[in-house]
């Protein structure tokens, strides 16, 4: 039984650091593919980052971009993204998400941040608000 817990969400000020866990039982982190998405109020979700199960190949959203990093822990299984100068547009509901792939590329950028039926496993979500 796979599951994926979420923790680390809270309250910022804008220019803040938060930093978002993702502990996975019944699941390698290391041997597929995950990421973090996210939904503020009255929007879709939308992909935040991911990281292939190499560990290197990482992907981010435009907005995202040299603000956040994706990485993670073999051995303590856990997925973490570590958010720096947060702003008020990046409030939302943080899930952690799994494949069952190794990586989603060559599928376009754009396809992999959108499509939330590409990852088979999902965390509750943790709560990020930035004012």
């Amino acid at each position: 039984h796979v599951r994926l817990v979420e923790s680390g969400g809270g309250s910022v000020q804008a220019g803040g650091s938060l930093t978002l866990s993702c502990t996975a039982s019944g699941y390698s982190v290391s041997s597929a593919c995950m990421a973090w998405f996210r939904q503020a109020p009255g929007k879709e979700r939308e992909g935040v980052a991911v990281l292939d199960a190499d560990g290197r190949t990482t992907l981010y959203r435009d907005s995202v971009k040299g603000r956040f990093t994706i990485s993670k822990d073999r051995t303590s299984n856990i997925l973490w993204l570590q958010m720096d100068n947060l702003e008020p547009e990046d409030t939302g509901i943080y899930t952690c998400a799994a494949t069952g792939h190794e990586s989603l590329l060559p599928r376009p950028l754009a396809e992999i941040l959108a499509s939330y039926y590409l990852y088979s496993y999902r965390g509750q979500g943790t709560q990020v608000t930035v004012s």
